[in-house]
């Protein structure tokens, strides 16, 4: 299924969610000034980026990210909590001011899983535009992957085989295989992808946190066994394509997390992680270590700590699972996704994007 084109969504000033990607151009010399925003709102976390055009791509002079669980309790009772809709708007005020104070005049703002799936999606979409101006479009997951990969993509080896690229959410996950090389500026080809309907939250929410060392094996299992009928499928379906071997390239909050616990960092720092190259293996015994461990001690871990302690497991079996389909060599960890896919697409839009140039 090809992924479909996006349109803009606007910010607080009112903009229609159509065409605020297709406002008369301001002259060159402005948008080449201009900032632009991207909001993500998955299922677990709130992510804003706000970038200017640079000789390199772009700059991000702003940003913000917090954790709203917006899909707790969706997978049992099929519509949004309302603690999770206020926990939500406080984030979506707070990003809304920030694109205020920057003076972004051209946005997109999508919404993923959650809301997809959600029976009262639509009318927290309108909510959210009623009190903060915020223009959510609720984007399909075939848009999701094309963004994510829009975003990492220059973390592929041009020279390898095709890239396995996954995206670990809040409530899917989606794998896409791409093709290792665009043309000039142009992304790469997505071959083939898959979206599941496992992510960090709606897998976590089928198994309590078990006390007991034995239970937790157990449940750490039954997660893992949920995700492989979905790879054995996509594998086929590759091996079907004659793709043999594959480029493991993950982006997430999950892998991100774990690239930092196995490099040994004291504390997050993008500069490390982002791009960073990691043995499978060495990572998948991680991901079984941090996924058998109680919450107290997933807690001490430093860059999981409290904040992660409960979802990070769900997280690690997911990521296991992927790495022991496809096992052998390294896995190159991207710390950027879907707001950097549609900054891109806004710049290119706009005809400001000079990466390249």
């Amino acid at each position: 299924m090809p992924a479909p084109t996006d349109t803009a969504a606007g910010n607080r000033r009112g903009t229609n969610s159509q065409n605020t990607g297709r406002n008369r151009a301001a002259p060159a010399v402005n948008r080449r000034a201009r900032a632009y925003g991207a909001l993500d709102l998955g299922t677990n976390n709130c992510r804003l980026l706000i970038a200017r055009p640079s000789a390199d791509g772009f700059t991000v002079v702003d940003a913000y990210s917090r954790v709203v669980r917006l899909g707790e309790g969706l997978l049992e009772a099929g519509r949004l909590s309302d603690a999770a809709m206020d926990r939500t708007l406080s984030a979506l005020a707070a990003c809304a001011d920030k694109l205020a104070r920057r003076d972004v005049r051209l946005t997109r703002n999508v919404a993923t899983e959650a809301c997809r799936r959600a029976s009262n999606g639509l009318a927290f979409v309108e909510r959210v535009y009623a009190e903060t101006g915020i223009a959510l479009d609720v984007i399909s997951a075939a848009e999701e992957a094309r963004l994510a990969v829009l975003g990492c993509h220059v973390l592929i080896d041009a020279d390898g085989p095709p890239a396995l690229v996954f995206d670990i959410g809040g409530g899917s996950t989606e794998l896409m295989l791409v093709s290792p090389a665009g043309i000039g500026d142009a992304p790469p080809a997505i071959i083939d992808w898959v979206s599941m309907p496992w992510g960090v939250v709606s897998l976590a929410e089928t198994e309590p946190q078990w006390p007991e060392a034995a239970d937790r094996i157990d449940a750490y299992q039954r997660m893992r066994d949920q995700i492989w009928p979905w790879l054995d499928r996509f594998a086929a379906r590759l091996e079907a394509r004659g793709v043999r071997e594959v480029q493991l390239l993950g982006t997430s909050g999950t892998i991100t997390t774990l690239a930092s616990v196995q490099l040994g960092l004291p504390g997050y720092d993008r500069r490390r992680v982002d791009g960073c190259a990691v043995e499978t293996g060495d990572l998948a015994a991680l991901c079984r270590s941090i996924g058998l461990a109680s919450v107290a001690e997933r807690a001490r871990i430093a860059c999981v700590g409290p904040d992660r302690a409960e979802l990070i497991v769900a997280g690690c079996a997911i990521l296991e699972a992927i790495l022991t389909r496809w096992p052998g060599g390294q896995v190159r960890v991207a710390d950027r996704g879907i707001r950097e896919g549609i900054l891109r697409t806004l710049m290119m839009r706009d005809g400001v994007w000079m990466a390249g140039k």
